[in-house]
């Protein structure tokens, strides 16, 4: 049976959300969430490549807050059932799902094989992380299906 939450992991939970809230990671955030919706790993290399601009420290600060968070349950700082409650993770799901499609490629690109990889490995520590990723996939997937439909 895994550890119960207890009121440091909700007090934990409590301050990542205030960080979400702070200015330019709401930008962040809204720009992740609404114009970027990378293809491949090229689309998102493009970025990664475009060093200074606020693109570039978006995505840095988007996929940095949720590998962040990822690590804190991975060294056992936060429960992870607590962590993985579409509640408190929902947004991770959606980052990871938009790259997973290419994330072996991205790595590859990027040179760097741990790039995502907190994420990854909280998200398939569980049935549930699996299912919940597996879920959001699908969202993305017609997410993008319905934005390359609108701009025919």
């Amino acid at each position: 049976m895994a550890k119960k939450a207890t009121a440091t992991d909700a007090q934990l939970v409590l301050q990542l959300y205030d960080l979400r809230r702070e200015a330019e990671m709401r930008k962040a955030r809204n720009w992740w969430f609404i114009s970027f919706w990378p293809r491949s790993a090229d689309d998102f290399m493009q970025v990664a490549y475009a060093v200074g601009s606020p693109e570039n420290n978006w995505l840095r600060q988007v996929s940095g807050y949720w590998s962040m968070a990822a690590s804190f349950v991975l060294q056992g700082a936060l429960n992870a059932d607590l962590f993985l409650q579409p509640a408190v993770s929902g947004e991770m799901f959606i980052v990871f799902a938009k790259v997973h499609p290419f994330l072996k490629e991205l790595r590859e690109k990027a040179g760097d094989p741990h790039m995502f990889s907190a994420i990854e490995k909280v998200i398939n520590s569980s049935k549930f992380g699996r299912e919940r990723l597996k879920f959001m996939r699908k969202r993305t997937e017609t997410m993008r299906e319905r934005l390359a439909a609108k701009s025919n």
